[in-house]
């Protein structure tokens, strides 16, 4: 792996540059993991709890308990921890579903969600079982300058509303991510407007980015994906909900079946994974976002245009790039796989991805497939060509991708 000399400079200026930022990502990473650690001291975590389970999965101790250790963490009344739940998308799907009925209207207060919700909510694609085969109405409220729009809520937010989702993070756009408190002050209103609203806030991307999590400001449902910030890199597979334990009920009545919800789901040796990996995870998503702040701080020496820039709080691990240029975007991200522990001889190619309306490319060379936890980077290929890098295991081998990738656009 061959790391041009100019990148180097670069590099080392950028480094000394936001050296003072990373105090303050371990001051969080050592409040969240003392969070974490005294859940699993209060629980009694042993390794008895790791045990498999198969078949229908009754009295599974380890999954129990572990569905309490995520609301202590989130402090929430309950969780739905489960191998089985598929990606962010399945999580919010199960959520989205559980609490919405023919008529309801679903709010969204933040803009038009990730991509891949538009065939679950019915905004694009076949509609076959989405949302609005189902009888449920949809609309949104954009956001004015990535704050949310409270005079715009306000008028949206009608009798049938029944369910808000709110998304923490950017997706594919080009905005700020929203932080706790900002979440907190939208939830706030939209009770105040209507007060048995629903609101589901997609967490992805976001867990431990901050000593807070939205349930902490009145969210009523907080989801995730396992392969992202929460599983710590050593999930292999799954989801959490956190909220309202009537909510939470709802979600294992969808997940499984009315009358079964938490009771059954064999682990199939998947627990240990999922203890070790949420240990984990303070301490990885540090290294995340001391990987993003360098990644932003070295394009910008570039040339280029990224946000949030070194200077700004960080509440999500995304650090996005605008290339304004397609093919520049593709090598970068090319250079990313190229730099990668696992599938380092890939080239990652733009293609119709399900869920997805643009053709998009994806590095991820990482040893759960696909985990965004681990150095990622994807795009939608369309103006302004822009890169949303994610993730880093460990600091140092991150930089060193992040080094490389840069060379390959100089």
């Amino acid at each position: 792996m061959i790391i041009k000399d100019e990148i180097k400079n670069l590099a080392y200026e950028a480094e000394s540059s936001i050296r003072p930022y990373f105090d303050r990502i371990d001051e969080i990473a050592m409040f969240n993991q003392e969070k974490v650690l005294d859940a699993f001291i209060k629980h009694g975590v042993s390794e008895a709890l790791f045990n498999p389970t198969t078949g229908y999965g009754y009295d599974d101790k380890g999954r129990e308990v572990l569905d309490e250790i995520y609301a202590d963490i989130f402090r929430a009344e309950d969780a739905l921890v489960r191998h089985n739940i598929v990606n962010g998308t399945h999580c919010l799907a199960i959520s989205l579903f559980s609490v919405l009925r023919p008529g309801d209207t679903l709010l969204a207060a933040t803009g038009k969600p990730y991509d891949t919700l538009e065939e679950v909510i019915g905004i694009s694609g076949s509609n076959n079982g989405s949302l609005k085969e189902f009888g449920v109405n949809y609309k949104q409220v954009d956001l004015i300058n990535g704050k949310v729009d409270f005079e715009g809520l306000k008028k949206a937010i009608t009798p049938d509303v029944k369910a808000v989702i709110l998304q923490r993070s950017k997706g594919y756009d080009w905005r700020t991510t929203l932080s706790c408190e900002e979440l907190g002050e939208a939830i706030s209103f939209i009770k105040s407007t209507k007060e048995d609203a629903v609101c589901i806030v997609d967490n992805c991307y976001g867990e431990f980015t901050q000593t807070t999590e939205p349930t902490e400001f009145g969210a009523d449902m907080v989801v995730g994906s396992l392969i992202k910030n929460v599983g710590g890199s050593l999930a292999q597979s799954g989801g959490y909900i956190a909220g309202k334990k009537k909510y939470i009920e709802l979600a294992a009545y969808r997940q499984t079946a009315p009358g079964i919800g938490k009771e059954c789901g064999a682990t199939l040796g998947q627990n240990r994974f999922m203890y070790q990996g949420l240990f984990m995870a303070p301490h990885i998503v540090a290294q995340a976002l001391k990987s993003a702040i360098f990644c932003g701080e070295l394009l910008i020496r570039m040339g280029y245009e990224v946000t949030p820039v070194s200077s700004e709080p960080r509440y999500d691990i995304i650090q996005a790039i605008k290339f304004n240029d397609s093919d520049k975007l593709i090598k970068f991200i090319q250079g990313i796989q190229k730099a990668s522990p696992v599938d380092s001889y890939v080239s990652p190619m733009p293609w119709d991805m399900p869920g997805y309306q643009h053709q998009v490319i994806m590095a991820a060379g990482t040893f759960v497939s696909g985990a965004s936890i681990e150095l990622s980077a994807d795009a939608p290929i369309k103006p302004p060509y822009v890169a949303f890098m994610q993730g880093g295991i460990t600091y140092e081998s991150a930089r060193l991708a992040i080094m490389y990738a840069a060379g390959e656009i100089l």
